[in-house]
């Protein structure tokens, strides 16, 4: 099986080929004449044929924007506002030209004119793409770099591997010790996060829901994120006190596929 390094090297791959792919079908639409002229240079009879394959850069662009921010968060967080800064119009934003004209105003063909000539047009927004495929590119850095830190990513394995076993226990109708390792795994999870953002935690021997409300208090997680944990440390509470209610398979199953879930979204 791929280890979670081995799936972020291919994850990261796919992710800078269509990054490519797109770049160039926004240069066909900002400039066709120039693009098809530049194509035949270089491709011959292949040109039209190259271009017709290129994707609709409106229709596709979200969806690698999306892949390409949650690879960021894993890996390399301290360029994520950039990363977003290049796509989201400033809300402080008070007029438009070159320097501020992102990937969103784009998305939405806005252009500005000025005494009847063309103030800032969609051309505007090659080169913040071209700032945010070299973003994407530099996470490769990473890899080859004898400086980069594996200590989460190896974690990650663990955790799936541990997860794994819960899986296996529910399957046997081992229902409270299933849930009693998936618990286990969220709350390394959440105590992983916490120090990632260094917040300072007082408690000694801190819980599921104490990391949860850090994690809130400090704009971490939203609301509907801090009530799905909070939800999951519930399940998990009953199937590690035994004078409780014992808990159900549906249950122990869904706290397992919520610590997946929460394992792969919250940094």
């Amino acid at each position: 099986m791929d280890s979670n390094l081995d799936k972020y090297k291919n994850d990261l791959k796919k992710l800078i080929v269509a990054g490519g792919q797109l770049f160039n079908a926004m240069q066909m639409n900002c400039y066709p004449k120039e693009f098809l002229e530049d194509c035949k240079k270089r491709l011959g009879d292949k040109a039209e044929d190259f271009m017709k394959k290129l994707p609709n850069f409106k229709e596709e662009y979200q969806s690698w924007y999306s892949e390409a921010l949650v690879l960021i968060k894993q890996l390399l967080p301290d360029r994520l506002s950039d990363f977003i800064r290049l796509y989201e119009k400033s809300k402080s934003r008070k007029g438009i030209d070159a320097s501020n004209y992102v990937i969103e105003d784009y998305l939405q063909g806005l252009h500005v004119t000025l005494g009847g000539n063309v103030k800032v047009d969609k051309t505007s927004a090659i080169p913040q793409f071209q700032q945010q495929l070299s973003i994407v590119k530099s996470i490769k850095n990473r890899f080859e770099s004898s400086l980069f830190d594996i200590k989460q990513l190896v974690q990650s394995d663990l955790f799936d591997s541990e997860l794994e076993s819960a899986k296996e226990l529910a399957k046997n109708k081992f229902i409270r010790a299933a849930g009693a390792v998936a618990g286990v795994v969220l709350e390394k999870h959440l105590h992983q996060v916490v120090e990632n953002h260094n917040v300072i935690n007082v408690k000694k021997n801190p819980t599921i829901n104490d990391y949860n409300e850090l994690l809130k208090n400090n704009n971490i997680i939203d609301t509907p994120q801090w009530r799905f944990i909070q939800h999951l440390a519930d399940i998990r509470n009953v199937c590690d006190h035994g004078k409780t209610k014992e808990p159900s398979l549906q249950e122990v199953n869904d706290l397992i596929t919520g610590v997946e879930k929460i394992s792969k979204t919250v940094f």
